[in-house]
């Protein structure tokens, strides 16, 4: 299935080899237009998470994004525990790979984890933050701490599966966990899109993605978040039951000048409603780098 992508392009980052990224380069006549990195969701490839907002982004930014470990089919292959720390480690190398002296990290869900991260520990590399779908704590609850911590103990249960031959239960078990957390199907009624978007999933390692999920279960900015220097905003979901969307507005309203922009929309947002979703992106690049000229 074909999407409207940036193409892709191969970088070498220090202590992980070559890379396969999406970059648009800076938009035609603007060699100075910001850099915008996409940080995708969990579960998710970049082009599943990103394929409505390329093409609408890459008109006033220089657009990046990769499959982040264990996502996608073409993700760092990286050994090791998958904790946000790592994975913002990941988008730092991307930025120095690149050349590149400052980046705007744009996060979505567990994208969003990520890039706050990165912001703590690279903050020299970002000069803005947009924060979409997300939250400074993800294992809150009761409930949320179990679940976290059964995702992270079927870990080597899929390994072993894999091992057998059988990933593609584990992949339905986890898809259905997914969906049991959202509410419903994220089916858009396009079947050849839903197949592709099925196959994007799996394309992953169904391991490193569990890991990720434990690993987010502990994930917690709330003693730091307050102190972000950058330009920033934060897109809101309000019909989110994945992030819930009480959970996104006290992140908003952690941050100390958060420009906040909510929409209409669940957690698929920017993929079943980009018609609310890429306006709302849109608005809040505006808040990080000023209105686009013209």
């Amino acid at each position: 299935m074909r999407i409207d992508a940036p193409p892709w392009r191969e970088v070498h980052l220090a202590g992980h080899g070559p890379l396969r990224i999406r970059d648009s380069g800076p938009p035609e006549g603007e060699p100075d237009a910001p850099t915008v990195l996409l940080i995708h969701g969990w579960t998710v490839s970049a082009d599943l998470n990103w394929c409505r907002t390329y093409e609408p982004i890459a008109r006033r930014a220089r657009v990046v994004a990769w499959d982040q470990r264990g996502h996608g089919s073409a993700s760092i292959r990286a050994r090791g525990r998958m904790r946000m720390e790592a994975l913002a480690d990941d988008a730092a190398a991307v930025v120095r790979a690149l050349g590149v002296e400052r980046a705007t990290a744009v996060g979505y869900s567990m994208g969003g984890a990520v890039a706050q991260t990165m912001w703590r520990r690279h903050p020299d590399l970002l000069d803005g933050l947009v924060l979409c779908a997300t939250a400074m704590a993800f294992g809150l609850t009761a409930t949320e701490r179990r679940d976290f911590a059964i995702m992270g103990a079927s870990s080597l249960p899929a390994r072993l599966a894999a091992a057998l031959g059988r990933k593609e239960l584990g992949w339905r078990a986890a898809r259905r966990a997914s969906e049991r957390q959202a509410g419903a199907s994220m089916g858009t009624g396009d079947a050849d899109f839903d197949r592709w978007a099925w196959d994007e999933t799996r394309a992953g390692s169904l391991d490193h993605v569990l890991r990720a999920a434990w690993n987010l279960g502990r994930f917690d900015s709330s003693d730091w978040i307050h102190e972000l220097d950058v330009p920033h905003a934060v897109v809101v979901c309000g019909d989110d039951d994945v992030v819930p969307t009480a959970r996104q507005r006290q992140l908003a309203h952690a941050l100390p000048d958060a420009t906040i922009v909510e929409i209409d929309a669940d957690h698929a947002a920017c993929v079943l409603r980009p018609d609310l979703f890429v306006p709302a992106l849109d608005s809040a690049l505006d808040a990080v780098h000023g209105p686009v000229p013209g």
